[in-house]
């Protein structure tokens, strides 16, 4: 129930009289009809009247009120099932009919509906497209039966000895030839752990 409301006062003044607080409602839901108890109890009866009666519904028709108590009369809207406004009334009677008030309601189209696709469930980003080392990489290992990650491996311990050698020829001396020796010897260890 949302907390769209109007009010009728009962027997405020004197028995059998009714006074609404308002005489129109505009909606696009469902609401709730409050009706105000004032001196001496009573019995009220409600309808609905007019195109309103196609799409609301009221739970119950007739209602005691307590003296100095509220009660609340829900009515039910289904305002999705319409493409234009609707106009009725809510009547409420009391004292067998011999007095009664009337309030004109108005539904309105509540707002569109939204539908949601599956699609939207599902991530928007594809995976790109494979650059030409890592196609050149993958069929190499399609081919030799060498996962990925050991090529990469050993093309990188490649670079390292190409850059060692030519480091030892430019420089010369032991010392260049050591370090030579050192990385030539680590690359060898990285492939026999990939190994293994």
């Amino acid at each position: 129930m949302s907390g769209t409301e109007v009010t009728v006062h009962v027997n405020r003044r004197a028995a059998d009289e009714l006074e609404a607080a308002s005489d129109a409602l505009e909606t696009s839901e469902s609401f709730a009809l409050l009706l105000q108890g004032h001196e001496t109890p009573a019995h009220v009866h409600c309808r609905l009247g007019g195109d309103l009666e196609r799409i609301a519904s009221l739970g119950e028709t007739n209602y005691y009120v307590e003296p100095n108590g509220v009660t609340a009369v829900p009515v039910t809207v289904t305002a999705d099932a319409i493409d234009r406004p609707v106009d009725g009334r809510l009547e409420v009677l009391t004292g067998y009919g011999s007095e009664s008030v009337s309030i004109a309601v108005t539904v309105t189209p509540g707002p569109p509906g939204v539908d949601v696709d599956d699609s939207l469930a599902e991530p928007a980003r594809s995976e790109p497209e494979p650059t030409a080392l890592e196609r050149v990489v993958d069929q190499f290992a399609a081919v030799s039966g060498i996962e990925p990650a050991t090529l990469v491996v050993v093309a990188l311990g490649l670079v390292a000895v190409g850059i060692a050698a030519l480091t030892a020829a430019t420089i010369g001396g032991p010392v260049a030839t050591v370090g030579t020796g050192i990385v030539i010897v680590g690359v060898l260890v990285a492939l026999f752990l990939l190994v293994q």
